[in-house]
Protein backbone atom coordinates (compact mmCIF):
# COMPACT_ATOMS: atom_id res chain seq x y z
CA UNK A 1 0.00 0.00 0.00
CA UNK A 2 1.36 3.35 -0.88
CA UNK A 3 1.13 6.81 1.05
CA UNK A 4 -1.71 8.17 0.34
CA UNK A 5 -1.47 11.11 -2.43
CA UNK A 6 -2.00 15.00 -1.16
CA UNK A 7 -5.17 14.37 -3.19
CA UNK A 8 -6.72 11.92 -0.80
CA UNK A 9 -7.21 14.41 1.97
CA UNK A 10 -7.73 17.90 2.56
CA UNK A 11 -4.73 19.89 3.68
CA UNK A 12 -4.60 20.26 7.23
CA UNK A 13 -1.73 20.47 9.83
CA UNK A 14 -2.51 17.55 11.60
CA UNK A 15 -3.51 15.21 8.91
CA UNK A 16 -0.39 16.07 7.14
CA UNK A 17 1.94 15.89 10.16
CA UNK A 18 0.56 12.55 11.29
CA UNK A 19 1.24 10.89 7.44
CA UNK A 20 4.64 12.18 7.40
CA UNK A 21 5.53 10.85 10.81
CA UNK A 22 4.38 7.29 8.90
CA UNK A 23 8.09 5.81 7.87
CA UNK A 24 7.85 3.74 4.44
CA UNK A 25 4.37 2.47 2.67
CA UNK A 26 3.46 -0.26 4.78
CA UNK A 27 1.14 0.80 7.24
CA UNK A 28 -0.03 -2.40 8.28
CA UNK A 29 3.16 -3.04 9.19
CA UNK A 30 3.94 0.11 11.00
CA UNK A 31 0.47 -0.50 13.35
CA UNK A 32 2.13 -3.51 14.18
CA UNK A 33 4.84 -2.17 15.04
CA UNK A 34 3.49 0.68 16.89
CA UNK A 35 1.41 -1.96 19.21
CA UNK A 36 4.48 -3.41 20.02
CA UNK A 37 6.32 -0.14 20.60
CA UNK A 38 3.23 0.67 22.91
CA UNK A 39 2.76 -2.71 24.63
CA UNK A 40 6.51 -2.76 25.89
CA UNK A 41 6.59 1.18 26.89
CA UNK A 42 3.45 1.11 28.99
CA UNK A 43 4.21 -2.26 30.68
CA UNK A 44 7.72 -0.64 31.80
CA UNK A 45 5.83 2.22 33.38
CA UNK A 46 5.49 1.97 37.44
CA UNK A 47 2.24 3.48 38.68
CA UNK A 48 3.57 6.79 39.56
CA UNK A 49 4.89 7.25 35.86
CA UNK A 50 1.22 5.87 34.67
CA UNK A 51 -0.18 8.57 36.57
CA UNK A 52 2.81 11.90 35.63
CA UNK A 53 1.72 15.09 33.90
CA UNK A 54 4.59 16.91 32.58
CA UNK A 55 2.97 20.26 33.07
CA UNK A 56 -0.42 21.24 34.75
CA UNK A 57 -3.49 20.85 32.79
CA UNK A 58 -1.79 18.04 30.43
CA UNK A 59 -2.52 14.31 30.20
CA UNK A 60 -1.27 11.69 32.28
CA UNK A 61 0.43 8.71 30.77
CA UNK A 62 -2.85 6.43 31.59
CA UNK A 63 -5.19 9.53 30.38
CA UNK A 64 -3.35 9.71 26.83
CA UNK A 65 -3.25 6.46 26.61
CA UNK A 66 -7.25 6.22 27.00
CA UNK A 67 -7.35 9.33 24.36
CA UNK A 68 -4.79 6.78 22.11
CA UNK A 69 -7.39 4.39 22.47
CA UNK A 70 -10.40 6.69 21.48
CA UNK A 71 -8.95 8.50 18.76
CA UNK A 72 -7.81 4.82 17.39
CA UNK A 73 -11.54 3.72 17.89
CA UNK A 74 -13.24 6.91 15.95
CA UNK A 75 -10.25 7.00 13.42
CA UNK A 76 -11.11 3.17 12.51
CA UNK A 77 -14.84 3.47 12.01
CA UNK A 78 -14.19 6.54 9.80
CA UNK A 79 -12.30 4.17 7.59
CA UNK A 80 -14.87 1.54 7.69
CA UNK A 81 -17.62 4.37 6.69
CA UNK A 82 -15.33 5.63 3.67
CA UNK A 83 -13.98 2.41 2.69
CA UNK A 84 -17.47 0.74 2.23
CA UNK A 85 -18.87 3.84 0.31
CA UNK A 86 -20.73 5.96 2.74
CA UNK A 87 -21.29 10.17 1.54
CA UNK A 88 -23.09 11.41 4.35
CA UNK A 89 -20.42 13.63 6.21
CA UNK A 90 -18.43 12.20 9.10
CA UNK A 91 -18.62 14.21 12.45
CA UNK A 92 -15.50 15.24 14.07
CA UNK A 93 -15.30 14.78 17.93
CA UNK A 94 -12.95 17.05 20.53
CA UNK A 95 -10.16 14.75 22.10
CA UNK A 96 -10.42 17.45 25.15
CA UNK A 97 -14.22 16.94 26.30
CA UNK A 98 -13.72 12.89 25.08
CA UNK A 99 -11.10 12.97 28.11
CA UNK A 100 -12.92 14.76 30.40
CA UNK A 101 -15.83 12.73 29.81
CA UNK A 102 -13.31 9.79 30.19
CA UNK A 103 -11.63 11.00 33.12
CA UNK A 104 -13.98 9.47 35.69
CA UNK A 105 -14.26 5.90 34.30
CA UNK A 106 -10.93 5.41 32.52
CA UNK A 107 -10.49 1.70 34.61
CA UNK A 108 -7.58 0.58 35.15
CA UNK A 109 -4.12 0.75 33.13
CA UNK A 110 -4.28 -2.94 33.03
CA UNK A 111 -7.85 -3.14 31.28
CA UNK A 112 -6.96 0.08 29.23
CA UNK A 113 -3.93 -1.29 27.55
CA UNK A 114 -5.65 -4.49 26.93
CA UNK A 115 -8.47 -2.87 25.01
CA UNK A 116 -5.92 -0.88 22.94
CA UNK A 117 -4.38 -4.14 22.08
CA UNK A 118 -8.01 -5.61 21.34
CA UNK A 119 -8.69 -2.59 19.01
CA UNK A 120 -5.59 -3.11 16.91
CA UNK A 121 -5.71 -6.12 16.75
CA UNK A 122 -9.62 -5.96 15.30
CA UNK A 123 -8.59 -3.42 12.94
CA UNK A 124 -5.11 -4.77 11.79
CA UNK A 125 -7.75 -7.60 10.77
CA UNK A 126 -10.22 -4.90 8.69
CA UNK A 127 -7.45 -2.57 6.96
CA UNK A 128 -5.85 -6.10 5.67
CA UNK A 129 -9.21 -7.02 4.45
CA UNK A 130 -9.47 -3.77 2.52
CA UNK A 131 -9.41 -3.01 -1.17
CA UNK A 132 -7.21 -0.88 -3.32
CA UNK A 133 -10.53 0.27 -4.77
CA UNK A 134 -11.76 0.77 -0.86
CA UNK A 135 -8.55 2.25 0.47
CA UNK A 136 -8.96 4.67 -2.63
CA UNK A 137 -12.78 5.69 -1.67
CA UNK A 138 -13.03 9.31 -0.75
CA UNK A 139 -15.49 10.13 2.12
CA UNK A 140 -15.88 13.75 4.41
CA UNK A 141 -14.80 13.51 7.82
CA UNK A 142 -14.62 16.62 10.31
CA UNK A 143 -15.61 18.80 7.47
CA UNK A 144 -12.60 18.02 4.81
CA UNK A 145 -12.39 15.02 2.30
CA UNK A 146 -10.46 12.17 2.67
CA UNK A 147 -9.43 8.63 1.71
CA UNK A 148 -9.95 5.51 3.48
CA UNK A 149 -5.79 4.96 2.69
CA UNK A 150 -4.96 8.72 4.71
CA UNK A 151 -7.10 7.57 7.54
CA UNK A 152 -5.12 4.37 7.88
CA UNK A 153 -1.87 6.24 7.85
CA UNK A 154 -3.09 9.08 10.25
CA UNK A 155 -3.73 6.10 12.85
CA UNK A 156 -0.38 5.13 12.55
CA UNK A 157 0.95 8.73 12.76
CA UNK A 158 -1.12 9.84 15.35
CA UNK A 159 0.28 6.87 17.62
CA UNK A 160 3.85 8.20 16.42
CA UNK A 161 3.71 11.17 17.28
CA UNK A 162 2.07 10.14 20.62
CA UNK A 163 5.22 7.76 21.56
CA UNK A 164 7.76 11.05 20.52
CA UNK A 165 5.78 13.03 23.42
CA UNK A 166 5.66 10.51 25.58
CA UNK A 167 9.82 9.83 25.43
CA UNK A 168 10.79 13.81 25.00
CA UNK A 169 7.76 14.94 27.70
CA UNK A 170 6.92 12.43 30.11
CA UNK A 171 10.20 9.93 29.94
CA UNK A 172 12.94 11.98 28.94
CA UNK A 173 13.87 9.40 25.94
CA UNK A 174 13.69 6.22 27.10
Amino acid sequence: MNKPQENEYAQSPYTSRYINLVEGNDVLAQLRKGMNEVTVLFTSLTPEQLHYRYAPGKWSLLELLRHMVDTERVMSYRALCIARGEKQALPGFDENIYAQHAASTIGSFADVLKEYQLIREANLLLFNSFTEESLSQLGNANGKDISARAILFVIAGHEQHHLNVIREKYLGNV
